[in-house]
């Protein structure tokens, strides 16, 4: 919530949301660099904005567009197909043993294969867990586009890794 001259409200948000913000950034960029980097961005062109934002909400939701924009073009300056340094995924807390390691290692690296927009659609909708709704406003889009991506990501998913892509797909992001 905007203060008088802004920066206590954003340094309230700023604190509150970075580790929220990192993780979805490092979701959709795959390296902890660019994932920082991809929220300090965000978090600058945010402050610019704060004062036009009227709430926390709104203000997570346009940090999340900013992420979401900036890591896409990014990927389409750069060329993202070929071979580069990345990071291997952290260790999982409350992994029960090698199969479930195993598990979401294999779905990570076939989530990082997905088109951006498609991999931002899943990770938005699954991991976050927000709505259709929710989620077009944070990709900047109609819940139509969301209900696409999600289709074609989740189409590509099954026929990569087979008929129970949805289900394993679940059972590791509750984990």
């Amino acid at each position: 919530m905007a203060t008088g001259d802004g920066s206590g409200g954003f340094a309230q948000f700023a604190t509150s949301r970075h580790q929220a913000l990192y993780r979805y950034a490092y979701l959709l960029a795959g390296e902890r660099g660019l994932a920082e980097d991809l929220v300090q961005e965000a978090l600058t062109k945010t402050y610019v904005a704060w004062k036009r934002l009227d709430d926390s909400a709104n203000a997570e939701a346009y940090t999340r567009k900013v992420i979401t924009n900036t890591a896409i073009g990014w990927w389409r300056r750069k060329s993202w197909s070929a071979e580069r340094p990345r990071d291997d995924v952290p260790e999982l807390a409350g992994a029960r043993d090698d199969e479930d390691v195993t598990a979401r290692l294999w779905l990570w690296e076939e989530l990082r294969a997905l088109p951006p927009r498609q991999r931002a659609a899943l990770v938005l909708r699954y991991y976050e867990d927000l709505t259709e709704t929710e989620t077009a406003r944070v990709l900047g889009c109609t819940v139509g586009t969301v209900k696409s991506q999600t289709s074609h990501a989740l189409k590509k998913l099954r026929a990569r890794l087979g008929p129970d892509a949805v289900l394993i797909m679940e059972m590791v992001v509750a984990k």
